[in-house]
């Protein structure tokens, strides 16, 4: 299993689109991954909850947190392989962990958690929740988009993890994310 959520050594620079739902990272990282010409990853919980959500009718549950990281590395161990200077990733195994705290009492597999801290990216986006939220059969925290938006940034801070806000329409994220993304690469 471990072996499973280990990232695979690269040069790629990784940034990660992060934060709480419904606050643009998909259409964000399809965008970025257009402007620069490269793969994007796209966050595995949605296809693998949207499956079970529709054959059982039942949402996430603690046992289904390591198949989805497991998912999700696969994913970007795969399509870094496409990559050749820059992968976007649509989530990582710290919003996972994150998920994991928020819904299950603070509560998140060691295993998962190990991964979320072990496995590194150049940049965070954290999306901020000034964009209108949109229903569909996972998402269900719309009251509480503020307290996650926080647990997201306080995360990132207690980790020490790089990152920059994203906040306003889609173009004004999109040209600040462009500008972050570019000083990288000139690095």
């Amino acid at each position: 299993m471990e072996e499973a959520l280990k990232q695979k050594p690269t040069d790629l620079i990784k940034v990660v689109v992060y934060g709480p739902e419904s606050t643009g990272k998909t259409t964000l990282s399809q965008q970025l991954a257009r402007h620069y010409n490269t793969a994007w990853v796209p966050e595995y919980a949605r296809e693998y909850l949207q499956d079970k959500w529709d054959r059982e009718q039942k949402t996430c549950e603690p046992e289904d947190l390591l198949p989805i990281a497991v998912g999700q590395m696969h994913l970007e161990n795969s399509l870094s392989e496409q990559a050749e200077e820059l992968l976007i990733c649509d989530t990582d195994l710290l919003e996972t962990k994150v998920y994991s705290e928020a819904y299950y009492v603070g509560y998140c597999d060691p295993l998962l958690e190990k991964y979320a801290l072990k496995n590194s990216y150049d940049l965070y986006f954290l999306t901020f929740i000034d964009i209108p939220w949109e229903k569909d059969d996972l998402r269900d925290k719309p009251d509480e988009r503020e307290r996650m938006f926080q647990y997201f940034k306080q995360t990132l801070e207690k980790y020490d993890k790089k990152f920059v806000t994203l906040k306003g329409d889609k173009e004004s994220r999109l040209s600040l994310a462009i500008h972050h993304i570019d000083k990288l690469l000139k690095k």
